[in-house]
């Protein structure tokens, strides 16, 4: 035997990279099925879709906030040495900021207020874990208007979700809001300097708990106790409407964030009992939004504790990009990290490995047009089909069926003269059968 022959092949074994899911066809099916639902959902409000590409200039990207230590930067990995060695193009973090810049550029061809929603894949540079991942699908909707915005989007974004949400039989899911004026009011009033930085560390209370965040604020901040007790206090108050009865406004800040989210809780009294509260620790770590903020929570799943949906108001978000005022408000699913939980603790029933409802058997190589007709007569039907691939016994043709799940089996004439035939693969029931009139 030649050495050519006995010498082995180099493999490649591949494995998952961290952080970037991939799903098995039955979980798949699923995923594109809860899509189907959420686009049905946002339609059926008036938002039209629109997709921007994967890529944004870095500028357009770092208009508003910080967020360098999440972006993805584009480089080839043999750029031209000619050219210059700095990152230009990077990969969206999110959809709200690459929507603005959309919004602004298309401005004299949109129709205002600009309802749209986006079910794209974004990236970001975290630690994966439990659903925190770095390449993941956002599901948004966002209302943009010129120079003002009327409060009712506010309590629609939520109102939307909601019903998106629930259509999903994934549990109770409870939405949160709050209104970021009402803190951002008393930090000024409580004359501290850094309101970003304190409402990056409150929106930390839930993941590390009241006194860590104290010690954050007193240490790294330098606020007093009495400022921190105010602070905690107020991120303590939770419950409907009239929960907020208990908070008296120390400046005209505070009362506008009051007035503006009891008006949305009101508007949202229609919902079931505690699927949506006011929650003033709510604020939302990114810099852009300006009032009602947003976050959602899985009650069935305790142990879980981020939010997979959030959002908020933005007073000018798009006006980084043009010379007009155009505030917007939207809140997005994290579809991923949702689908990502909910798989991890059970509560994801897989769907069928193929979207192949009927399988025709292929009697014999002589049979195969016949059989071909067959399967393009039931197609032209609205039926999803499959011809079997080759004239093997029958038996293995059946065992494919099986292990994928195809609920029924077409037997066509294995002979000249012979009917059909078809079988339930569930019931185990064989019946005599017309491809003209058969139907689910």
């Amino acid at each position: 035997m030649s050495a050519e022959k006995t010498e082995k092949k180099s493999v490649y074994k591949p494995h998952a990279i961290s952080g970037f899911p991939e799903w098995l066809p039955e979980f798949r099916a699923v995923e594109q099925r809860w899509m189907d639902h959420l686009r049905k959902v946002f339609e059926s409000y008036g938002y039209c879709s629109i997709e921007t590409p994967a890529v944004e200039e870095l500028e357009v990207l770092q208009a508003k906030g910080e967020v360098d230590k999440e972006i993805y930067v584009l480089q080839r990995v043999h750029a031209d040495p000619n050219e210059k060695n700095e990152a230009r193009l990077a990969l969206h973090f999110d959809q709200t900021v690459p929507m603005a810049r959309y919004v602004a550029q298309h401005f004299s061809d949109l129709t205002f207020p600009f309802k749209r929603y986006q079910m794209q894949k974004v990236w970001r540079g975290e630690r994966p874990q439990l659903g925190r991942l770095r390449e993941f699908y956002q599901c948004d909707i966002d209302v943009i208007h010129v120079d003002s915005l009327p409060l009712a989007f506010d309590a629609e974004m939520p109102a939307v979700m909601y019903e998106a949400l629930a259509g999903l039989d994934i549990g109770r899911v409870q939405v949160r809001i709050s209104n970021r004026k009402i803190l951002l009011g008393l930090v000024d009033a409580l004359g501290i300097k850094d309101s970003v930085a304190v409402t990056r560390t409150v929106d930390k209370l839930e993941k590390i708990g009241a006194p860590a965040v104290a010690e954050i604020l007193a240490r790294e901040l330098g606020i007093g106790e009495g400022a921190i007790n105010a602070i905690l206090q107020l991120a303590s108050i939770k419950g409907d409407a009239s929960a907020l009865s208990a908070i008296i406004p120390r400046n005209a800040q505070m009362e506008e964030g009051l007035k503006e989210l009891t008006f949305v809780m009101k508007a949202l009294s229609h919902l079931p009992a505690s699927a949506a509260i006011a929650d003033l620790s709510i604020v939302r770590g990114l810099d852009y939004y300006t009032g009602t903020v947003y976050e959602t929570a899985l009650l069935d799943i305790p142990q879980f504790t981020g939010s997979v949906c959030s959002g908020g108001r933005y007073d000018d978000l798009a006006g980084s990009y043009i010379n007009r005022h155009l505030p917007g408000v939207g809140i997005s699913i994290g579809f991923t990290r949702l689908f990502d939980v909910l798989a991890h603790y059970g509560h994801i029933k897989p769907g069928p490995k193929t979207p192949t409802q009927v399988l025709v058997v292929l009697p014999s190589e002589e049979r195969r047009e016949a059989a071909a007709a067959v399967a393009s007569t039931l197609r032209n039907r609205g039926l999803n089909v499959e011809l079997y691939h080759a004239p093997q016994n029958v038996k293995k043709q059946m065992e494919y069926a099986n292990k994928k799940g195809i609920p029924f089996v077409w037997f066509p004439p294995f002979e000249a003269g012979q009917g059909h035939e078809i079988k339930n693969m569930v019931t185990g029931a064989q019946d005599p059968v017309d491809p003209a009139l058969w139907k689910l």
